[in-house]
């Protein structure tokens, strides 16, 4: 049989197509497993840039008002005090009463021996006797002149003087009464009194000691305080100032009876800002009926706060302190920080109540990371596709591993 030349030709013209269909399926293969690599390597360069920005766990301000107390240090007083001083000179001559004793209204305390006043006082009661003696001679004088000038006996120049000299004589006598008036009241002040019931705190006095009259020769010769009340004093920042109204009952705490708390109330406010301490002072009473505290003494007032109807809570440790000021950490819409500078209304502890700054609707970042900066990109923790750190878990509240 004669070979068919159509065979060759056919032959030549399949392998020819076979290695076409061969190099395009090659091509497909390489310029496939490029793209695939291509896509692999931005998918890496993506993750890679992702995981390279700081995560960060955001929550809402808590908008509810929380209770809160203030803790400061006061010092308590007597309610009424009084400082005795001499009104007048001399020498102790006895005290009746040492510190600590209980008093009523007009016990004696001491009296004062004043040699010097009872002098002038002899001396003024001769002065008077003196001018009572002159007075009534004028006023004889004056009359018997009187009875002779209807005889012409006494001349009209004669009556006027001795109606001037009687006139006259009558004053120095006023005068001169006046005068031991003046002597007899200091001498009642030679017996010094308690002014009020009370407790005799302090005696800088004994017997012989010589006294100046007047409260600039020395310290107060006795002390007496009213404790059966007690006024406490302590200065208030003045950002708690409108918290503290008066009438705000309180609790006071002395070293002395650890464990043990004395009622109070604010009774007072200065209504005035100390430049100094920034503080307003306030005062409180304490009742002291069973006489357990002692005036002068510390004591720690424990005022509980009311809460504020609507306020923006935000934790402690959101709080940035650098040369810029107070401010807080939230992120935006687009994932970048936004930095806002803040006042704080209250310290609360864990939290802090801020005054202006946020708003309900921030986003504030719980604990910043170092050297955050306005507009700098951050990943949420808990954010769709994102992997479950220990940050994440802690805002969806799961535990952390």
């Amino acid at each position: 049989m004669l070979p068919d030349p159509a065979r060759p030709v056919l032959s030549r013209r399949g392998l020819r197509i076979t290695a076409i269909a061969v190099a395009a399926l090659a091509a497909i293969i390489v310029v496939q497993g490029i793209t695939t690599r291509k896509m692999a390597d931005a998918r890496l360069s993506e993750w890679t840039e992702s995981q390279a920005l700081p995560v960060v766990a955001v929550a809402k301000p808590d908008i509810r008002g929380r209770a809160s107390a203030i803790d400061l240090p006061g010092r308590l007083e007597a309610y009424s005090q009084a400082q005795l001083f001499a009104r007048v000179s001399g020498y102790i001559k006895e005290w009746k009463v040492d510190i600590g004793t209980p008093v009523k209204a007009g016990q004696l305390l001491a009296e004062i021996d004043a040699p010097d006043l009872d002098q002038q006082i002899m001396q003024a009661e001769a002065d008077v006797s003196s001018a009572q003696a002159n007075a009534t001679l004028s006023k004889a004088t004056l009359e018997r002149g009187q009875s002779l000038i209807q005889s012409g006996s006494a001349s009209r120049q004669d009556i006027d003087q001795r109606t001037a000299d009687a006139a006259n004589k009558h004053g120095l006598l006023k005068s001169m009464q006046a005068n031991l008036d003046r002597l007899r009241v200091l001498e009642k002040y030679k017996r010094i009194t308690a002014p009020f019931d009370g407790l005799v705190t302090a005696r800088a006095t004994d017997v012989g000691a010589l006294i100046n009259a007047g409260s600039g020769g020395g310290p107060a010769l006795f002390v007496v305080s009213d404790t059966a009340k007690l006024r406490g004093y302590i200065n208030v920042p003045q950002s708690y100032v409108p918290s503290i109204k008066v009438g705000t009952k309180a609790q006071i705490s002395v070293p002395e009876y650890p464990g043990r708390n004395f009622a109070a109330t604010v009774e007072a406010s200065a209504q005035s800002v100390d430049i100094g301490s920034g503080t307003t002072r306030m005062l409180l009473v304490i009742d002291n009926a069973s006489g357990e505290l002692m005036t002068g003494a510390f004591a720690n007032v424990h005022l509980a706060l009311p809460p504020p109807e609507t306020a923006i809570n935000v934790p402690a440790s959101a709080l940035i302190f650098d040369q810029s000021g107070l401010r807080v950490a939230t992120v935006g819409a687009d994932d970048r920080i936004v930095l806002k500078v803040v006042t704080i209304s209250r310290d609360l502890g864990k939290e802090v109540e801020i005054a202006s700054g946020l708003s309900a609707d921030d986003l504030v970042i719980a604990d910043p990371p170092d050297g955050i900066a306005s507009g700098d990109q951050v990943r949420v923790a808990g954010a769709p596709g994102m992997p479950e750190t220990a940050a994440a878990k802690r805002v969806q509240g799961k535990p952390p591993g």
